[in-house]
């Protein structure tokens, strides 16, 4: 069985981004997690789950879909449900400002 990683099946949009999670998010990838629920073929009827996250393109899925396409090639495991969920990283900063007063160094 062959070790799936993204860099083995690069798409174009993520081989020209520098390495480093920031470059993605700055070129519009946003962080996917996709829950997979699977069942090997000696116990069809036992679910098992298999979290996958990875900085992916929304609404196209093209790092997600390379990796669902090698499940189903080179993983014993049928596909029962695949949810996915994505969050934007970047965005507005959130501060919360408390009026109080702190002493440092009396």
């Amino acid at each position: 069985m062959e070790l799936w990683t993204p860099s083995s099946d690069k798409p174009a949009s993520r081989a020209a981004l520098p390495p480093g999670d920031l470059a993605r998010q700055l070129a519009g990838h946003q962080l996917t997690t996709a829950e997979i629920l699977y069942a090997l073929p000696d116990y069809p009827q036992l679910l098992q789950t298999y979290i996958w996250q990875e900085y992916d393109v929304a609404p196209k899925f093209p790092l997600l879909g390379q990796f669902i396409a090698f499940w189903q090639r080179d993983i014993e495991g049928r596909l029962h449900r695949v949810t996915v969920s994505v969050r934007e990283v970047l965005g507005d900063a959130r501060f919360t400002f408390y009026a109080a007063e702190v002493e440092v160094n009396n």
